[in-house]
């Protein structure tokens, strides 16, 4: 098979299909081991029965009465445009042969994918092949789904091909290639006119999907692929993302931890694209106050502490109340009261050329509770921090 033919000169790399057994296979010896530790009667057993397993925090309750959370702007997208625009249930996915394409060398792993460079044997061009585990079909047709609705939208990464193994169905995508640097190596390396450029390249990717009824939901460092050398940004890994629709509610198991909107911590379940505003506000103060991430809880419980002790309490239980949220007793306890902290308290010698106070407005505007006082992806580009990128 085309997956075998290794012509790597870096590193010899195993197969894809046998990579995804092997995964498989280490998975089913894990889950058998972890079977044995349950059932057998050791020490490690008797221990932890000994030891009482703390209840689970709720989050909020919502009650009748509160506001109404619709998007500001884009709210009928999805209305105006035909079912089949974004009913990907009902896509009928064309699968291509995966024999087209060879794979190089591994770039990364996540929860829902495995992801190798490769490139199509006769062509120079080079490729990204994301290789997905098992997962639910429907989550499948979302994701095609929607990178076939952004095709060719501005900095978003572009799906070229969906092919699938013919003995094991395991399905891969096929996109367009980045030549990323890691942004633990870039990011401390960026002047301030880089980051205003590179924010304002990502808000119109925003802007874009946004426009096309799409909420990102994953937004983060991970998930920007940036090619300095060309000045190019890219907004990759649309499979958390999902068709907005006016008043319904979606899973609040979304975004990674320290980028996760206040909306997700209390189950405000009826959010919109505003929540991708606040991942790349968490993003943003990172990049200028050098602290990444900027908020870093343990859990989420702690990440939701973490924004109330910069953020204060004040406004934490007005926006509750705004939509008729009571958090749950126990983690009201843990939230405790905090006030809110000046912006300027985060600003030291080693990142000041770059905590502007343009810099810093736009934070304060974007890291706001209430989801519907943030700025949309269109306001924030108008915003006097990006006047710099605009005159060029």
């Amino acid at each position: 098979m085309a997956w075998c033919a290794l012509r790597s000169r870096l590193l010899p790399l195993v197969a894809a299909p046998q990579l995804l057994r092997l995964l498989s296979s280490t998975a089913a010896q894990r889950h058998a081991h972890h079977r044995r530790r349950r059932l057998a009667p050791t020490v490690y057993a008797a221990a932890a029965a000994a030891v009482e397993t703390p209840p689970r925090i709720a989050r909020a309750t919502r009650h009748p009465g509160g506001a109404a959370s619709v998007a500001r702007v884009y709210a009928d997208a999805n209305t105006h445009r035909p079912k089949e625009y974004w009913d990907y249930e009902s896509l009928d996915i064309q699968w291509g042969e995966q024999d087209g394409y060879e794979v190089l060398r591994k770039l990364g792993r996540g929860k829902y994918s495995e992801v190798f460079e490769g490139f199509r044997p006769g062509s120079d061009e080079r490729c990204v092949i994301k290789i997905l585990k098992p997962v639910k079909k429907k989550k499948i047709k979302r994701e095609i789904k929607i990178l076939q609705n952004l095709y060719g939208g501005p900095n978003i990464v572009k799906l070229l091909d969906v092919v699938r193994d013919n003995e094991s169905k395991t399905p891969s995508l096929i996109f367009e290639y980045v030549n990323n640097t890691d942004f633990k190596v870039l990011y401390p390396k960026l002047l301030d006119y880089d980051i205003r450029y590179y924010i304002y390249e990502l808000l119109k990717a925003l802007d874009y999907c946004h426009s096309r009824g799409i909420m990102h939901r994953d937004v983060k460092p991970h998930n920007i692929m940036i090619d300095h050398e060309k000045r190019q940004l890219c907004l990759i890994d649309w499979g958390l993302a999902e068709f907005y629709h006016p008043k319904m509610e979606y899973n609040a198991r979304v975004a990674s931890r320290c980028y996760k909107g206040p909306e997700l911590l209390v189950d405000l379940l009826d959010y919109d694209y505003s929540l991708d505003l606040w991942s790349l506000g968490c993003m943003f103060a990172a990049m200028i106050f050098r602290v990444d991430p900027f908020f870093s809880g343990q859990d989420n419980y702690d990440q939701l502490v973490k924004i109330t002790e910069v953020l204060g309490t004040e406004d934490f239980y007005s926006y509750l109340g705004k939509y008729g949220l009571q958090l749950d007793s126990q983690l009201e306890r843990l939230v405790g009261r905090h006030n809110r902290k000046p912006w300027l308290m985060f600003v030291n010698s080693g990142n000041k050329h770059l905590a502007s106070p343009e810099a810093i407005d736009l934070v304060d505007r974007l890291l706001r509770y209430d989801h519907q006082e943030r700025p949309t992806a269109k306001e924030t580009m108008a915003h006097p921090y990006f006047n710099p990128v605009r005159s060029t």
